[in-house]
C-alpha cells in the first residue's frame, strides 16, 4: 500500500525516525525498520534514518503486508525428524531454535508449521495456530515432542498431560555436583519480579515438582536425569538455577559463560530424552527415545575426556 504523506510543520527539521514515527503515529523502531527496508522514499530516493525532515516535503510510504504471527506457515523444518509416526499422533524430534507453534513476537520456524509442509494432517482441535499440541518445549530446548492427529487423540493426551500420567524425562548437564546424588525439588515457580521475560522460585508460585537422579560426575558439570512431574515454563532451568546448579551454557539463570565457551554450547544443555505414555486409543504402552543432537553430544565428549 502506497501513501503520500505531507511533513508537517512541526517535524521539519526532525531526525528522520522520530519524525516518520510521529507522521505515521508509530513506534520509532518500526519507523527505523520501515526506513532500514527502504519503504519511504524522499524525492526519489530512499530516507536515511539519520537524515533531517524538511517541512512540506513529500514523503513516498510503501507500507509492505505484515503476516500474521498467530497463521500457520507450511515450511521445511530442518532437522525436524519424526521418531514414531502413528495414525492417531506423531512424535517429533525437535531441534533447537524452533518453536512449538506460532505466537506473537516469533518469527522463526514451527513444529506446526514443519509438520504442515511435509504433508502431516493434524488435529484440528485447540486454537488454530496451536492445533494438535497438547504439550510443548522451549525454542532453545531439544528432543521428543507428541503432537496429535486425531481428534480422539488430542483429547486423550491434553487429559493425560494435565493429569500427570505421562513420563518425561529429561536429560540436562548442569554445573557442579548436585547433593544429594538423588532428589526431589519442591519449589513454586512464577514470573521472576525484576524480569518479564524470566522465571524464578517465589512464595506464591506454582507448585513446581522435579526428580533427578546424577548419572555421571565429571567435576565441573554434571549429567543428570530428571522427571517432570509438573511442567512450568523454564521449570528444570529454575529449580537447578535455584540450588545454584544451573544447566551448564544457560546464561539466561546464571551459568559460568567460560563453562559453556569450553563445551561450545551456545544454549542450554537441556534435552527430552524420553517421552512415555498410554496409547490414547489402544492403551498401550508407548515409549520414545531421542538421541543428542550435536552440540550436545560435543559437550558430553568434552566433559568425558577431561578438557573441560
Amino acid at each position: 500500500m502506497l501513501e503520500r504523506v505531507v511533513v508537517a510543520e512541526q517535524f521539519g527539521g526532525s531526525r528522520a525516525d522520530a519524525g516518520v514515527a510521529g507522521l505515521l503515529g508509530i513506534s520509532r523502531s518500526l519507523a527505523a525498520t520501515l526506513i532500514a527496508e527502504g519503504h519511504i522514499l524522499s524525492k526519489g530516493k530512499a530516507l536515511g534514518k539519520s537524515a533531517k525532515l524538511v517541512a512540506g516535503d513529500v514523503l513516498q510510504v510503501s507500507l509492505p503486508e505484515r503476516r500474521d504471527p498467530l497463521e500457520v506457515v507450511e515450511e521445511v523444518v530442518e532437522g525436524l525428524k519424526i521418531l514414531l509416526d502413528d495414525d492417531d499422533f506423531v512424535v517429533v524430534d525437535k531441534p533447537v531454535g524452533v518453536a512449538a507453534h506460532p505466537s506473537p513476537g516469533w518469527v522463526g520456524p514451527t513444529v506446526v508449521g514443519g509438520l504442515a509442509g511435509a504433508g502431516y494432517r493434524i488435529s484440528t482441535s485447540g486454537a488454530p495456530e496451536r492445533a494438535g499440541i497438547v504439550h510443548r518445549l522451549d525454542v532453545g530446548t531439544s528432543g521428543a515432542m507428541v503432537v496429535a492427529k486425531s481428534e480422539r487423540a488430542y483429547t486423550a493426551l491434553k487429559r493425560a498431560f494435565k493429569e500427570r500420567t505421562v513420563d518425561k524425562v529429561y536429560h540436562a548437564v548442569v554445573q557442579g555436583l548436585p547433593d544429594p546424588l538423588v532428589g526431589t525439588i519442591d519449589a513454586p515457580i512464577g514470573r521472576h519480579p525484576g524480569h518479564d521475560w524470566r522465571f524464578a522460585v517465589i512464595e506464591d508460585g506454582r507448585p513446581s515438582v522435579t526428580h533427578y537422579e546424577v548419572v555421571e560426575a565429571f567435576g565441573k558439570a554434571s549429567l543428570v536425569e530428571v522427571h517432570l512431574e509438573t511442567g512450568r515454563t523454564h521449570q528444570i532451568r529454575v529449580h537447578f538455577s535455584a540450588l545454584r546448579h544451573p544447566c551448564a551454557g544457560d546464561l539466561t539463570y546464571g551459568a559460568d559463560p567460560r563453562l559453556a565457551a569450553t563445551l561450545g554450547l551456545t544454549r542450554q544443555w537441556l534435552h527430552a530424552r524420553e517421552l512415555g505414555f498410554e496409547h490414547p486409543v489402544t492403551g498401550e504402552s508407548v515409549r520414545v527415545v531421542s538421541d543428542y543432537p550435536q552440540d550436545l553430544a560435543f559437550a558430553l565428549q568434552v566433559l568425558e575426556s577431561g578438557r573441560a
